[in-house]
């Protein structure tokens, strides 16, 4: 089940990169580049504990964060939001493809699509 789950953020990074680079808006690659990465941002919530910042990771890497942004971009005739909207569901695609799932209020290593990093084990 969690190879299919990678397939499919394989699938979505894809198609979003695609899809943004048909967009464009007229972002610079080295902003898209940044862009691309600030969902990551929210890692910064974790500060406040892990219920809370698992909390704000996992709004902030939902497909449908992503998918809503392109929406309102489209239909809002803002090719610039699409862009950007495309470039967030592309995030959290590429996320899934690597095996970086949504977090558990129990630590940020718990996911679901497993545990991240090295098992813990003897010293």
């Amino acid at each position: 089940m969690i190879r299919w789950q990678r397939a499919e953020g394989a699938i979505v990074f894809l198609a979003s990169v695609a899809l943004f680079m048909a967009l464009n808006g007229g972002v610079a690659w080295w902003a898209a580049i940044l862009l691309f990465f600030a969902p990551d941002l929210s890692f910064a919530a974790y500060a406040l504990g892990p219920r809370a910042g698992a909390m704000v990771y996992n709004m902030v890497h939902i497909y449908g964060l992503g998918a809503v942004l392109i929406a309102a971009g489209v239909l809002l005739a803002i090719p610039l939001l699409a862009a950007l909207g495309a470039l967030w569901l592309g995030h959290a695609g590429f996320d899934r493809m690597m095996g970086y799932g949504l977090k558990s209020a129990e630590g940020f290593n718990l996911t679901h699509l497993g545990r991240i990093g090295r098992e813990p084990g003897p010293r």
